[in-house]
């Protein structure tokens, strides 16, 4: 707290205007009562799910991924005789095995036909049925409607605020490569040099209080900018009074050379569940559903660039104590003739907005009512839904 000179301009820079800055790991965290936690991450760029999750044992698999494709003797790891998992996310292993981590297949939210990863990521964060249907995040939305959350509140760890938390309800904003501890004289000049700016006041306040609580989670101040680096900086915040944190992780775009290109992700993404478990501990991972989701899916065909473009349906990756996994859940659409859509793509089979709105529900009582008219308005959920026996 003592080694830090807080400027206005680095105030600025770190706490208030960054939202325009690109991002690696944004995290968000929001506190209430109760045991349960729920965590979403964002994978930006439209993962393969095709890759993650390969479908070697459909008979068309192979011959629309002829350098793509594996199968269990090349290095594919055999998960129910029918799928198998990317070798590069080897390290989820034990928590399928553990029943800790599913995979749903064929997903994807309303938004057809453009494949924009913008639009795509706006009706994923968003929620909505149509792009810039809804101002706000879903899961910033969610924090009104979550019982028994009078004490609720959001924080931004990194350098912007995502859609997904973006909304009404408040959010403390923290960044990676922030270092705010003003000495207490600094501070108090700072106090009263915005007291008449009301917008300058309220980013001072979530600042610190975001600086606050990550100092405690991170004692020894050594904060990093690697995945591992945020994931357990989430794990530590979600063991004191954070119920809800969100992150995300980049470079799924891989319409070049996806071979070499898809492994990066991958890892990262792999060592990002592991390390939150690892951070948590076994009594509070007990208690945790990790959501992991992409804004649509990539061709089932590979293109000629060893790669793959835009496509719809997708995989979402469930993780945590609290679900009931090893298991591939959703309905396979299978990839025979005409049975793609637009001749091209997974065909879609579920809502992914279906499978995020059954996690608030089982999560945090959210009600069926609240979930499809002010969560995801125009969602069709009910205690039914598949996904709530995940």
């Amino acid at each position: 707290m003592t080694e830090f000179t807080l400027s206005r301009r680095g105030f600025l820079t770190s706490a208030c205007c960054l939202a325009a800055a690109p991002i690696f790991t944004p995290v968000t965290f929001a506190a209430m009562p109760g045991d349960k936690r729920f965590v979403t991450i964002v994978l930006r760029g439209a993962m393969d799910g095709l890759d993650l999750v390969q479908p070697y044992g459909d008979a068309g698999f192979a011959a629309l991924r002829p350098t793509l494709s594996l199968t269990p003797d090349k290095g594919l790891i055999d998960l129910d005789g029918h799928f198998g998992l990317n070798p590069a996310a080897a390290d989820l292993m034990p928590l399928w095995k553990a029943k800790e981590l599913a995979f749903v297949h064929a997903v994807s939210t309303p938004y057809r036909d453009q494949r924009s990863h913008f639009d795509g990521q706006d009706m994923l964060e968003s929620g909505g049925e149509h792009v810039a249907e809804e101002k706000t995040g879903w899961l910033n939305r969610a924090l009104a409607v979550i019982p028994r959350s009078d004490a609720r509140k959001a924080i931004d760890v990194n350098t912007s605020t995502e859609l997904i938390l973006t909304g009404p309800n408040n959010v403390d904003v923290w960044a990676s490569d922030s270092n705010l501890g003003p000495a207490k004289d600094e501070m108090q000049f700072l106090m009263r040099l915005y007291a008449g700016d009301p917008a300058f006041a309220k980013a001072m306040d979530e600042a610190m209080r975001a600086n606050s609580a990550s100092m405690m989670a991170e004692p020894s101040g050594q904060r990093g900018e690697k995945i591992t680096d945020v994931a357990a900086l989430a794990g530590n915040m979600l063991k004191g009074d954070y119920r809800i944190a969100s992150f995300s992780i980049t470079g799924w775009d891989t319409h070049v050379g996806q071979l070499a290109q898809f492994k990066r992700p991958v890892q990262d993404l792999a060592q990002a569940i592991t390390t939150l478990k690892a951070t948590m501990g076994a009594d509070l991972w007990s208690k945790t559903v990790v959501l992991a989701m992409t804004e649509f899916g990539r061709t089932v065909r590979e293109n000629g660039s060893g790669g793959t473009d835009h496509g719809t349906g997708g995989c979402a990756v469930l993780a945590g104590g609290a679900i009931d996994g090893g298991r591939i859940l959703g309905r396979w659409p299978g990839l025979a003739d005409g049975a793609l859509l637009d001749d091209r793509d997974l065909m879609p089979t579920a809502d992914v907005r279906e499978l995020a709105a059954a996690m608030l529900y089982r999560q945090f009582d959210v009600s069926a009512e609240d979930l499809t008219g002010k969560i995801f308005p125009g969602l069709s959920f009910d205690e039914g839904s598949q996904f709530l026996r995940a």
